[in-house]
């Protein structure tokens, strides 16, 4: 049976090219996520698609990057597929993992795409601190003025009022004002544990 998979990285983004293709390639199943690929947590749908793959099963991506975000993770892949007794297939790719040429591509395509991400990274960190150096700050501005964010959290100490309550005041949405008051009242490791 061809199974397929799709994924993409965030909840704007459409998985409707890989549908396509997945479709026009004879799958008969298809598993679709919006989640990040850099590791498999989180990933509930990859998880099902893989643990739905038996003897004969064949596993079709788009492209071999959609299914893995590492080298160690494609491996891991491969040798789940490999003890099911399933195999990979890339519509995009030229890839065959009946034999051992094929695996080996597909080793050396998902090194190739991890070695890209990472030099992506690099110069991405690197734009950050140089815009930082010339006193630019990243990231988006906030919708609230420093003197409206310092209104919005006194507001929420003296107590009545709701985050949603301060988002309609402040003209916010309720998470910006939950936001602001995080700022203020708590410390800076929680908000970067909210982020995750």
């Amino acid at each position: 049976m061809l199974i397929g998979y799709a994924r993409v990285s965030t909840q704007e983004q459409d998985t409707a090219l890989q549908m396509d293709a997945l479709n026009r390639a004879g799958c008969q199943r298809i598993f679709q996520e919006k989640a990040s690929g850099a590791s498999r947590r989180g990933r509930e749908e990859l998880a099902r698609c893989l643990g739905s793959l038996g003897k004969g099963d064949v596993l079709v991506v788009y492209k071999i990057d959609r299914i893995a975000r590492s080298l160690f993770d494609l491996l891991d892949i491969l040798r789940h597929l490999e003890r099911v007794g399933a195999t990979i297939k890339s519509v995009t790719e030229p890839l065959d993992t009946t034999n051992s040429m094929g695996v080996f591509v597909i080793q050396m395509l998902g090194a190739v795409a991890q070695l890209e991400r990472s030099m992506i990274r690099e110069r991405s960190i690197a734009g950050q601190i140089a815009a930082r150096e010339r006193g630019r700050v990243p990231g988006r501005v906030r919708a609230l003025s420093k003197e409206d964010e310092a209104a919005l959290v006194a507001e929420y100490l003296a107590g009545g009022i709701t985050y949603a309550g301060l988002g309609l005041k402040f003209g916010v949405s309720a998470h910006v004002a939950k936001r602001a008051v995080y700022r203020a009242t708590k410390p800076p490791e929680s908000l970067k544990r909210q982020r995750c």
